[in-house]
C-alpha cells in the first residue's frame, strides 16, 4: 500500500488541553498515570493513537495530539503514528478529507489489534468510526464535540481519556438507552454524557424519561441468591456495598448551523425539564468547557436555579 503524507496544515490547539497522564480502562477504577506523554515515541505512541482512535471512534490530528501529546507545538508526532498504522497490511487505520482536515478512524482490523491489547473496556459491540467520518449530516460533528469534550475532562484533570466508553447499551423496558458516553470519573464515580446539537426539546425531554426507566430497569442475568436483587445500574454502576448513588447525567450543547445558539437552547431546556429529585442532571455549553474548564463552576443543575453555576463535585446526589 502506498502512503501519502498527510499535507493538512497545522492550526493551534484547543484551548486548555494540557494533560499528560494516561492509563487503561479498568471498570469501577480510574486510570493510573502513566509516562509523561511528550516522552512518548514510535511504538509506544502508535498504540496509543489506536486505542484512543478505538475508544472514541474518531479524532483529527489536532484532538489526538491535545489528548497525546499536549506539550508538542505541532502535530508531527501523532501524524507519523497515523501514516504508520494506515501504512499497516491491513490498514489498522482509514481517514477522511473534508475542507483541509483529515478525519481519522479504526478499521476492522485495527479494532480487532486494539481488542487484543486487552486494554478496552469491553471489545463487545465496538464499530469502526468510518460511517461517522464520512457523515454529511452531522454525525461527524457531533463524534468531534463529543471528543472535544473529553479533552476538556482530561485537561482538567477530572476524567482520563481512557476512560471513557462511547455508546453502551442499557436495558430499559422500552429497550435499549444507549448514552453518547460513559465516563468513569477521577473520584471513582461514572456519568452518563450526551452531546446536544440538533435534537428538539421534546426529544431531550423523552431522553430524560429514559433515563428513569433506566433507573428502575432489573439487572441483566440470573441474580445470585445470597442477596437482595439489585437494579441493573446498582449492579454496574453502585460497586459492590451500593455506596454510590445513580450515575450523574450531564447535557454538553454544542453549536449547530440554524439552530439557535447553546446558551439559549441550554437555557430553554431547563425552563421545560422537570426537577427529578431521583437523578441530577447537570447542563453545560462546549464553549464553556473548552474555554473555562471542565473543574470550573459552568455547570447548570437542573431544578436549582437560572444563575446557579457550580463544579461537579458540588453537584447535588440523587434522593
Amino acid at each position: 500500500m502506498s502512503v501519502v503524507a498527510d499535507q493538512t496544515p497545522d492550526s493551534p490547539a484547543p484551548d486548555g488541553c494540557n494533560s499528560s497522564s494516561i492509563g487503561t480502562d479498568v471498570p469501577g477504577e480510574a486510570s493510573r498515570p502513566r509516562k509523561a506523554a511528550a516522552t512518548k515515541a514510535g511504538a509506544d505512541l502508535r498504540g496509543e493513537v489506536l486505542l484512543t482512535l478505538a475508544r472514541l471512534r474518531l479524532a483529527t490530528p489536532h484532538q489526538l495530539k491535545a489528548l497525546l501529546l499536549p506539550h508538542q507545538q505541532h502535530t508531527d508526532h501523532v501524524r507519523r503514528a497515523l501514516r504508520n498504522l494506515l501504512a499497516e497490511s491491513p490498514a489498522l487505520v482509514g481517514r477522511t478529507h473534508r475542507a483541509q482536515q483529515s478525519y481519522w478512524y479504526c478499521t476492522p482490523a485495527g479494532l480487532a489489534e486494539a481488542s487484543a491489547s486487552g486494554e478496552l473496556a469491553s471489545p463487545v459491540g465496538r464499530t469502526t468510526g468510518k460511517r461517522i467520518a464520512a457523515s454529511k449530516t452531522g454525525l461527524r460533528e457531533h463524534g468531534l464535540a463529543l471528543v472535544d469534550t473529553v479533552i476538556a475532562f482530561h485537561q482538567a484533570e477530572v476524567a482520563d481519556h481512557a476512560d471513557w466508553r462511547v455508546e453502551v447499551a442499557h436495558p430499559t423496558p422500552a429497550g435499549n438507552l444507549v448514552p453518547d458516553a460513559v465516563v468513569l470519573l477521577a473520584n471513582g464515580a461514572s456519568a452518563f454524557v450526551e452531546i446536544d446539537r440538533t435534537m428538539s426539546y421534546a426529544g431531550l425531554l423523552a431522553k430524560l424519561e429514559r433515563y428513569d426507566a433506566y433507573r428502575n430497569a432489573p439487572a441483566s442475568g440470573r441474580g445470585n441468591a445470597a442477596r437482595a436483587p439489585r437494579s441493573h445500574w446498582q449492579e454496574t454502576y453502585a460497586g459492590p456495598s451500593l455506596e454510590r448513588p445513580f450515575p450523574l447525567l450531564m447535557f454538553v450543547f454544542a453549536p449547530a448551523p440554524r439552530r439557535a445558539a447553546p446558551d439559549t437552547r441550554e437555557a430553554t431546556f431547563h425552563d421545560r425539564a422537570q426537577p427529578n429529585w431521583r437523578i441530577t442532571v447537570a447542563t453545560t455549553t462546549l464553549h464553556r468547557l473548552t474555554h473555562d474548564g471542565a473543574d470550573r463552576p459552568v455547570w447548570r443543575i437542573v431544578g436549582r436555579g437560572e444563575d446557579d453555576r457550580r463544579v461537579l463535585t458540588a453537584a447535588p446526589k440523587p434522593r
